[in-house]
């Protein structure tokens, strides 16, 4: 069995503490290299049956990334509507994607039929396939920090509409919308709790059967 170094572990710890929602961006762009790289994590990540139920389309024309943009403006207009007063207030002030800065933009899917696998593990828990596919996207994450880029997750689209505009095959499904580049900042606490949106659970709720 590997063991790690108190040290290999501190660093691991740090990394996690270091891995951010980042949502302002610098425009400068990432070496193709540099992408490969974080891409090629997702040959490291565990899926279930190994059926790597993963798609990735890499947002790079004019057109798609417009068609995203308006997507996400759309839908956020949708959810701020559905608060009122000071939290409408709060709500409006929150940076919610780096979309119109992030120089790199990915849109991950799940393909739900897909065949590699033989069903293993899915038949009585379909979902899996998709946590797989999360699962992959936080190697990617955690890869991408190493090398100081950040990484965005925008959730405040309407899948639907972006299917469409992508023209992706039916069966598949969106999991994450992704912005990747440069941080404007490095923080560690969430833009969330900064703006007093939330803040985390004081301890892990765990419960004993």
């Amino acid at each position: 069995m590997e063991t790690f170094s108190q040290d290999f572990r501190a660093g691991l710890h740090d990394l996690m503490r270091w891995r951010r929602d980042v949502r302002h961006f610098l425009t400068d762009p990432v070496d193709e290299a540099l992408i490969s790289e974080c891409l090629d994590t997702f040959h490291l990540a565990p899926s279930v049956g190994l059926s790597e139920p993963w798609r990735i389309i890499r947002v790079a024309s004019d057109t798609a990334r417009q068609a995203a943009l308006e997507n996400f403006k759309a839908a956020n207009a949708e959810a701020l509507a559905g608060y009122s007063g000071e939290q409408a207030a709060l709500y409006a002030s929150l940076k919610l994607s780096g979309m119109q800065d992030a120089p790199e933009q990915m849109a991950i899917y799940c393909d739900e039929g897909t065949e590699k696998g033989h069903g293993l593990g899915a038949g009585t828990m379909p979902e899996m396939r998709r946590y797989s596919v999360v699962g992959a996207i936080t190697l990617m994450w955690l890869t991408a920090r190493t090398h100081g880029l950040g990484l965005g997750w925008v959730s405040v689209l309407d899948p639907v509409r972006l299917n469409r505009d992508l023209e992706v095959p039916e069966g598949w499904s969106l999991v994450a919308y992704l912005c990747l580049g440069w941080p404007r900042e490095s923080t560690l606490t969430p833009e969330l709790e900064t703006k007093n949106w939330e803040v985390r659970a004081p301890h892990l709720h765990v419960e004993n059967r």
